[in-house]
C-alpha cells in the first residue's frame, strides 16, 4: 500500500439527505427496499458525480443515474 495515497472524505449533508430519502420512497413503492448505508453512500456519490465500485452491485443498481463497477 502507498502511505502517500491520499482517500477523499466528503460530508453527508441535508441535500444528499434528501436525495436519499427521494430514492428511497420511490424503491419502496416498487416494493425494492435498499439499506440506509447504500443509500447514503449512493447518493453521496450521486451528488459528486462519482462512481461506486463495489461487490455488491445489485444493491447499488436499484439508485437510479447512480454510476455502478463490479469489482
Amino acid at each position: 500500500m502507498d502511505s502517500g495515497a491520499l482517500t477523499r472524505v466528503e460530508p453527508f449533508t441535508k441535500e444528499m439527505g434528501q436525495l436519499a430519502a427521494k430514492v428511497d420512497a420511490e424503491a419502496r413503492k416498487q416494493g425494492l427496499p435498499i439499506s440506509f448505508a447504500d443509500l447514503q453512500i449512493g447518493a453521496t456519490a450521486l451528488h459528486f458525480g462519482y462512481a461506486i465500485g463495489t461487490l455488491n452491485v445489485r444493491h447499488f443498481k436499484m439508485i437510479p443515474g447512480l454510476m455502478v463497477r463490479s469489482f
